[in-house]
């Protein structure tokens, strides 16, 4: 695992850059991202041509994270952190990078990014080798650091620390990665990235330790298999495109493992749902940026608003959930005519409303969820909408704070909150359950 003090310590672009110099060395190689972060999974992949995993311990618990764990195929894992090492839910270490690690016993590398301090950045690491009886921590690497200041922190580090300093990556403005409002661009909207994910590993190359990565990872637990796609019994329609891109890969692996098979389509440039699909999937993203072209595509809203009316069993969350709006307004306030399925008005609030974890207790049976049941899942966006529904009562994880959220009926699933199917709950069984049925009841 790469992990940090905190957040803006470069951990994405140190893990492309050996994601990318491993696959270089033609060593099979696969990724994950801790916690539930979209848009940096989007780097891996992009990198790997693989599909990168999240594990998150708060929306998956301990044998979800195991199940996503399972299913890594190749013969090096590398795992990216989240913010910083010890950071969890409601100020605790609960879900954190370290639980991850020392839940799934990984050996943990921290990236450090050196700043006008020398001896006190070693005081920083020793303290948080100390903060917890077992950190996990097994090396440092630094970021963004010349290679003198290299020369000169590395044995100081090792010698206060006990940490071996596995290499450098130097100051590089033509591999820096560009940031908006919900993090960085995604991988698909930066024109040279693989030019500069090539200087990145092209760098790794010269100053980290790879092998020295090697025999760390050689040190962690080997993993069992992963369970196989079971025989297709309904086919499930998976926004997928520059609008709606925030799709945890676990949950295609989850409905594959109960008979779904994905089949992907654009609301951006398809002009109807694909034919022969038994359920919706509409994913998040960012619809405000593209409520223009989303509206001026006619045909497919109006796909959408009849599959969705006639009970198409559909999940929408976020970006999704907006889409189905009467109207989304993009950055520059002015409205767009959406799918019109649900009754509010989509809108900019300037800042980011119920960012983080929460869970959610149904009071009726739907097509997700049971009467009572509560769920984990995970909010983060800048728009709000007018009419977000009452159909769940959600509840702050770690605060009292309490609100209602949501649509939910016997084929409908539609809130902000994103959901992970390798929870606690069958929410990927009881999709394709539903979408089965749907399938016999028209065919």
């Amino acid at each position: 695992m790469l992990t940090a003090m905190a957040s803006g310590s470069g951990k994405t672009t140190v893990t492309c850059a050996l994601l990318a110099a491993l696959k270089h060395r033609g060593i099979p190689v696969q990724s994950f991202k801790c916690g539930p972060d979209y848009i940096d999974p989007m780097f891996h992949t992009r990198v790997l041509r693989v599909p990168s995993r999240n594990l998150d311990l708060f929306l998956q618990g301990r044998e979800g994270m195991r199940r996503t764990l399972a299913r890594q195929q190749a013969d090096f894992a590398l795992v990216e952190g989240a913010m910083g090492y010890y950071d969890g839910v409601g100020g605790t270490a609960e879900a954190s990078a370290w639980e991850i690690a020392e839940t799934a016993d990984i050996p943990a590398v921290l990236v450090l990014r050196p700043a006008g301090s020398s001896l006190t950045l070693a005081a920083q690491v020793r303290g948080l080798q100390s903060f917890r009886p077992s950190s996990r921590l097994s090396g440092l690497i630094l970021n963004g650091c010349k290679p003198a200041l290299h020369a000169h922190l590395a044995p100081i580090l090792e010698r206060e620390t006990g940490l071996p300093v596995l290499g450098y990556l130097p100051p590089m403005e033509e591999a820096v990665f560009p940031s908006r409002h919900l993090g960085l661009f995604t991988a698909g909207e930066i024109a040279d990235l693989s030019a500069r994910i090539e200087a990145l590993a092209a760098q790794a190359e010269r100053t980290v330790d790879i092998p020295g990565l090697l025999a760390l990872a050689g040190t962690a637990p080997g993993l069992s298999a992963a369970p196989a796609p079971a025989p297709v019994r309904c086919r499930i329609a998976v926004a997928r495109d520059e609008a709606f891109c925030f799709l945890y890969e676990d949950n295609l692996d989850a409905l594959r493992e109960n008979g779904g098979e994905p089949v992907f389509f654009s609301p951006l440039r398809d002009r109807r749902l694909p034919s022969g699909v038994h359920g919706l999937y509409l994913a998040g993203g960012y619809p405000e940026l593209y409520a223009r072209a989303l509206s001026e595509n006619a045909s497919m809203r109006q796909s959408v608003r009849q599959a969705v009316a006639a009970g198409l069993p559909t999940a929408a969350e976020c970006g999704g959930f907006l889409y189905l709006q009467q109207t989304l307004e993009d950055q520059r306030g002015t409205p767009w005519p959406m799918a019109g399925v649900l009754p509010g008005r989509g809108f900019p609030t300037g800042g980011l409303r119920r960012f983080g974890y929460l869970t959610m207790t149904a009071e009726a049976d739907s097509l997700l969820l049971r009467r009572g049941e509560t769920v984990p899942a995970h909010e983060f966006h800048y728009w709000d909408c007018t009419e977000s529904g009452a159909a769940l009562a959600a509840r702050k994880a770690g605060r009292e704070t309490a609100w209602r959220c949501g649509f939910a009926a016997p084929t409908l699933y539609a809130a902000f909150p994103h959901l992970h199917f390798n929870g606690p709950l069958p929410l990927a069984r009881r999709f394709t359950d539903r979408a089965a049925r749907w399938r016999e009841e028209h065919t």
